[in-house]
């Protein structure tokens, strides 16, 4: 496409995952693409900053899994090194070690998912708890990420699910709700069936290896977003930061013609929002056309989770066993990790103490509490965890807060989450909250779904090629027969048997 006046121009709220893989795609195809982005800086809660004293700090760590495989070929496409070897990771509780993980993937390959159950290493879990979670396999068969099955499985909550299955009270205790509390980051009496069955097997049951784990040897900003954003404007794209949307203009026809920041008007053939629940919600609040919108006001039934993120600086090395860990029981609804940035990045190679990333995931009840309070907390947790940080001491720390920064995939939450096609006829939807059947979670789901927008305007304006999307790796084949065989069984039963039945 040349450069002239004639290009079409897409505007894109949000400098996340989704809003910048759009944004890179149509940048490619030749598209006059701003991105307008609240924050000072492009990334979300995953884009990472320079403290007062000029240490590097993030809202939290992120995992890339290794199922993530849209966003291993964007590293691959952009020529970057970012990431760790895969690491192993353990579990702890407030009695000590529970669990130790190995990479996966160097095990002899089992079919799933008896590799997670055997090669997994639970310290006190006994096997007839670990057992009494194989009635449960039917609920991942039946649940196969399409619109029924998440209609059938949103409106119970996790731990009901886990009730009417069997599993033992030790296993959802010590096994099931720890996973809740670091992979949708709330208790199970808060989440949906739906979303737990779509994110555990997806990271963990779907094949042996999915819960190997790589981590950014930095910031995720540094080291991935701030070279992807200068590929971007080498394209021609426009990042610009400080920039809040409060509401869009529509023609007489019904389509957005120009998005409000402020007193600056943006002009748009079509747009693209990859803003967070939080943020579309408050553009929602400004907003006098989104208001019009039913599906738009419904949003307010949604909700996020508070994160706290926090980085310590220690006076001495602290033998930590391994680098990535998650702990529970020690507040009862909220999770947290603990990772060793002197063994991840690449900055704290040299340090001569320990630096010890910490978040915590459904922190409300955290939030209200000082610096020095949180602090405490962390030093004395982390204490039980590996008793050696009990001498060493705190000299620098940097604390943030993240009211509302990850999506509550609570139960009766589907109903209200948007698909990429909205009402309006060239404005599309992407983030880790919008309904795609891609089959991904987290930053990857984040990312497909720009790509699914990006690909989106392309078909509506008939410009450029769309982009290439990696499936999920097809199931393995005994879960694909008990699927079909499944699917069967329920099309014979809904024709024979009345349909009275709650689904």
């Amino acid at each position: 496409m040349s450069e002239t006046s004639d290009r079409k121009k897409i505007v894109i709220i949000g400098a996340g995952w989704a809003g910048l893989g759009a944004t890179y795609h149509l940048a490619k195809q030749g598209y006059d693409v701003t991105l307008l982005e609240a924050a000072p800086y492009p990334g979300g809660l995953v884009a990472g900053f320079k403290s007062e004293k000029g240490r590097s700090v993030e809202g939290g760590i992120h995992g890339f899994w290794y199922p993530y495989r849209n966003i291993f070929s964007l590293v691959k496409e952009l020529n970057l090194d970012p990431f760790t070897r895969f690491t192993r990771s353990s579990q702890y509780s407030p009695a000590g070690l529970e669990v130790e993980s190995p990479i996966f993937q160097n095990e002899p390959l089992l079919p799933t998912p008896l590799g997670t159950f055997i090669y997994t290493r639970f310290q006190r879990l006994p096997l007839v708890d670990r057992l009494s979670a194989l009635p449960l396999l039917y609920a991942l068969i039946d649940f196969d990420n399409s619109e029924a099955a998440w209609q059938r499985y949103d409106k119970i909550t996790a731990r009901e699910l886990f009730k009417q299955y069997g599993v033992s009270a030790r296993l959802y205790r010590d096994a099931f709700e720890p996973m809740l509390l670091v992979g949708l980051f709330a208790p199970g009496e808060q989440c949906s069936a739906a979303a737990t069955l779509g994110m555990l097997y997806y990271f963990i049951l779907a094949h042996q290896p999915d819960f190997d784990v790589v981590w950014c040897r930095g910031t995720v900003g540094e080291k991935i977003f701030q070279p992807w954003v200068k590929r971007i404007e080498e394209l021609g794209g426009k990042v610009l930061t400080n920039k809040r949307v409060s509401d869009l203009i529509l023609d007489e026809d019904g389509r957005v013609k120009s998005v409000v920041c402020g007193d600056e008007l943006f002009a748009a053939d079509a747009v693209i929002s990859g803003v967070s629940v939080s943020g579309i919600k408050k553009i929602v609040a400004n907003s006098q056309t989104l208001n019009d919108y039913a599906e738009f006001r419904n949003l307010t039934n949604l909700g996020g989770i508070d994160v706290l993120a926090s980085r310590l600086w220690f006076d001495r090395k602290v033998n930590i066993p391994l680098p990535s860990n998650a702990c529970f029981g020690f507040d009862p609804t909220t999770g947290w990790t603990f990772f060793d940035l002197n063994d991840l990045h690449d900055e704290y190679k040299d340090e001569p103490g320990s630096v010890i990333e910490v978040d915590f995931y459904h922190a409300n009840q955290l939030l209200p509490m000082s610096d020095e309070q949180i602090v405490a907390k962390i030093h004395r947790d982390l204490g039980i965890c590996v008793p050696q940080f009990r001498q060493a001491k705190i000299v620098d720390r940097s604390i943030i807060r993240v009211k509302q920064g990850v999506t509550h995939f609570a139960p009766g939450s589907y109903q209200y989450l948007l698909s990429a096609k909205t009402s309006i006829d060239n404005l599309f939807m992407c983030g880790d909250w919008i309904v795609t059947h891609h089959g991904s979670w987290s930053q990857e789901k984040a990312y497909v779904t720009g790509l699914e927008a990006a690909n989106l305007a392309i078909e509506k304006f008939g410009i450029g090629q769309k982009a290439r999307i990696v499936p999920v790796e097809p199931d393995e084949p005994h879960i694909q027969v008990g699927r079909e065989i499944n699917r069967t069984v329920r099309s014979i039963a809904e024709s024979v048997l009345p349909d009275f039945w709650l689904p």
